[in-house]
């Protein structure tokens, strides 16, 4: 079973080493590995060339439909893991799209990888596989809000949410585009009792100026209700671009 992966500026496969951007993780010097595919459509997402494909008629506020033969490419794991382990880093980030789409492929390219720490970056709507579980330190696991645009019913699952809230390696980390979404996050964290310094707060945006204006005001909200603050590091340094 091969991987799908996202692609890269040059149509390689986005497999890159920078700083993690986001997180408990922030500013420590990783490798990525940027899958395709997603269960989810935010209309505000800055991957959508991950799954909004010529034909998937699910808004974006973009409006921008990408060519899927020229934004996916498929890797058998161990080639995977082969370009991963040559980057000479010692923590690996899975992000997307949605990894947990392709557990099994995954378990299977970090079998190859037995001494990398592991993030994975999750919509958390999927339960990870005993297989992969196995095989992972941190779940950066980002539910998503009403104003994402996706049915709470496909985005906020009880059982998932409950899931997450019981293991000891997951963080929630939620986008705030505006601050009636922290009171969403609040009745979240009521319902679900999440654990004190589990939840983070980030910014929405795809540039500084949006992210330090959002801030401001999300600052105070932490600091009043309690929750850690999350920046978007790879905004700041690189844009929004791929492999960064």
């Amino acid at each position: 079973m091969n991987l799908v992966l996202a692609t890269d500026d040059s149509g390689a496969p986005e497999i890159f080493a920078s700083l993690q951007g986001e997180g408990p993780s922030m500013g420590m010097p990783v490798a990525f590995v940027r899958l395709s595919r997603c269960n989810l459509a935010c209309t505000w997402c800055d991957t959508a060339y991950t799954w909004r494909f010529t034909g998937d008629n699910r808004p974006h506020r973009d409006g921008i439909a990408f060519d899927r033969k020229t934004n996916q490419v498929t890797l058998a794991p161990a080639e995977a893991a082969a370009r991963i382990a040559a980057l000479g880093q010692k923590r690996l980030v899975i992000t997307g799209g949605e990894p947990l789409l392709q557990a099994g492929a995954l378990a299977e390219m970090l079998a190859h990888l037995p001494d990398m720490a592991v993030e994975i970056e999750t919509n958390g709507t999927i339960a990870p596989p005993a297989r992969l579980d196995v095989r992972v330190d941190q779940y950066n696991v980002s539910p998503k809000l009403a104003h994402s645009g996706n049915d709470a019913g496909l985005a906020l699952i009880p059982e998932r949410l409950d899931a997450w809230a019981r293991e000891p390696r997951a963080c929630l980390k939620f986008v705030i585009a505006a601050p009636a979404d922290v009171d969403e996050v609040r009745a979240l964290q009521q319902r679900y009792r999440f654990r004190p310094g589990q939840v983070f707060l980030m910014a929405e945006g795809t540039d500084s100026k949006t992210l330090r204006e959002r801030q401001a005001w999300l600052s105070e909200l932490c600091l009043e209700h309690g929750f850690r603050m999350s920046d978007r590091l790879h905004i700041h340094l690189y844009g929004d671009t791929r492999g960064t």
